[in-house]
């Protein structure tokens, strides 16, 4: 804050990838280079905002690191710094003072729209099925945005999320019967009831 009360120009602070010193655990060294792409890519989508996104992932890696023997000698470390990075991204979002972007850009991104006979009920329906999975349970949503959002294979998204293959395909098989429900759909015909 400056003196006169309003927020000052922000201070971009230096990213992780360039902190990581080689003396670190080579363990470390080889998790950050596998995931922080993943996580970045994860992050942007609901910070709307490359950059930003990059910093509430290097400060995540920081935070890992600075604990990192500990991290590591947890049941599932993965799905320990998942939790972490979706805690520093919710962080970035409410410091910005914004809601997250993640579906109104989904909604228009869709290829969908340009080929429709009726982009405005496509645009409707994106949305609608976006909002729905923004309110699926945080393990069905995690799934669903990895695997489909963002394109990752089942065998990526199960070693994100620190899960075995079968249950990132069970779990999608939920949260589809989940928003076919939520989206009034007839799961038994395909239909809208």
């Amino acid at each position: 804050m400056s003196a006169d009360g309003l927020p000052g120009p922000r201070v971009r602070r230096p990213r992780a990838a360039k902190l990581i010193d080689p003396a670190e655990p080579v363990e470390f060294t080889d998790f950050h280079r596998a995931n922080r792409g993943a996580y970045v890519r994860w992050a942007a989508l609901h910070l709307g905002s490359r950059a930003e996104a990059e910093d509430a992932v290097d400060e995540a890696m920081l935070e890992l690191l600075a604990k990192w023997p500990a991290v590591v000698a947890r049941p599932a470390p993965a799905a320990y710094a998942w939790t972490v990075v979706k805690s520093r991204t919710i962080d970035a979002v409410r410091a910005s003072r914004r809601r997250p972007v993640a579906v109104d850009i989904a909604a228009f991104e869709s290829a969908a729209l340009t080929l429709a006979t009726d982009p405005i009920a496509e645009l409707e329906t994106n949305l609608a099925l976006e909002q729905a999975i923004a309110l699926l349970p945080e393990r069905q949503h995690d799934v669903m945005v990895l695997r489909y959002r963002l394109g990752y294979t089942t065998r990526q998204t199960a070693r994100l999320l620190d899960v075995s293959e079968a249950t990132v395909r069970s779990t999608v098989r939920d949260a589809r019967r989940r928003l076919a429900r939520s989206l009034g759909l007839d799961t038994t015909e395909g239909t809208c009831r």
